[in-house]
């Protein structure tokens, strides 16, 4: 009897370990009970607040910022950074074992290497069927945010409307000598340009706009935005559309040039892996692809979720196959950088 009793003793404290962990809590990030969203409330106002990495314009996010602070009194902390910076800073953060980081928004390739390092933990969100299809990568543990628009843009001072090239290979046509302009590391553009075209025509086509009429390289969007709002280059061919809106609606004599297909890349949401405080990152990342989505469009961004999209009127969008740019990257920027140095001087 006394080694009956001694044996389930034994078992009893054998499987008490799987016990435990079978009845453990679901982390926030994967739990999808009728109870979700109470659960992440309550966890995220006994936290207090989040730590958020964006590579979003910091007017707009502090607007999001804003508005889930108002709803649901849990601050967030925000770093704003370019999204190489977002990224080296995550990854240097993670081999030194410093977890601060909750939430992170920032442009595909970017996050997607993060997700490489494992830093990031896929979110069981409803969420996700309202956004943009096409927008989604298969297997990768984030959801996108915004859309990010490749326009170009012309100054209405300068270029008449009816002038307007209506293809890329109208771009070449001698009557656009010295009137044009290219951001400088634009070379996803240029390999999404040879998806669209074929590898040999989109190149020689770069190619012959160069010759032919010269480009005025810039470096940054911003820029290239605001020189071709004052006149200096009449028309930029790759501009994000997101930059050229708030210059419309300012007064500024801009308008943009909507070629077909105009492509575009997203920014992903994702929550870290080793998040310190686990529900206010799932509640803030649920809201930025929610009502955050209503937010960021009012500030001319696009957004993923489609019940908020405005997408420019008859144009056809083709996706940047982010991937494949990442393994091509050295290619494209070769490319890119060798055919730009051709022009005259």
């Amino acid at each position: 009897m006394k080694r009956r009793i001694f044996l389930q003793s034994i078992a009893a404290a054998s499987l008490s370990p799987l016990v435990a962990r079978a009845a453990a809590p679901e982390l926030p990030a994967q739990y999808s009970g009728a109870d979700r969203m109470q659960r992440l409330v309550a966890g995220a106002k006994k936290e207090g607040f989040l730590n958020l990495y964006s590579s979003a314009i910091t007017e707009h996010m502090n607007v999001v910022i804003a508005g889930f602070q108002k709803q649901y009194g849990v601050k967030v902390r925000l770093w704003r950074g370019g999204s190489e910076e977002i990224l080296q800073r995550a990854v240097t953060e993670a081999r030194g074992r410093r977890f601060d980081l909750d939430v992170v928004e920032t442009a595909s390739p970017q996050i997607i290497a993060m997700g490489r390092e494992k830093l990031l933990t896929p979110v069981a969100t409803p969420v996700a069927a309202e956004l943009m299809r096409d927008a989604i990568i298969p297997g990768e543990p984030w959801l996108p945010a915004r859309i990010v628009l490749f326009t170009g843009a012309y100054n209405t001072n300068a270029v008449k409307k009816a002038d307007l090239p209506k293809t890329y290979a109208d771009l070449a046509n001698p009557k656009w000598k010295g009137k044009l302009g290219i951001e400088a590391d634009d070379n996803n553009w240029l390999m999404a340009l040879c998806t669209a075209l074929g590898e040999q025509q989109g190149l020689a086509l770069l190619q012959k706009i160069v010759v032919t009429n010269g480009l005025s390289v810039r470096k940054g969007h911003t820029l290239m935005a605001n020189l071709v709002a004052s006149g200096e280059v009449p028309m930029g061919l790759t501009i994000y559309y997101h930059e050229v809106e708030p210059l419309k609606r300012s007064g500024a004599p801009i308008d943009e040039l909507n070629l077909s297909p105009m492509f575009a890349f997203a920014t992903g949401a994702g929550v870290a892996r080793n998040a310190p405080h686990p529900n206010a990152a799932v509640l803030f990342h649920d809201y930025l692809l929610t009502d955050g989505q209503k937010i960021l469009a009012d500030q001319s961004n696009v957004p993923a979720n489609v019940k908020y999209q405005r997408l420019p009127a008859g144009t056809q969008l083709s996706f940047f196959d982010v991937p494949k740019y990442m393994g091509e990257s050295a290619k494209w920027t070769k490319a890119y950088k060798e055919i730009l140095a051709r022009q005259v001087r």
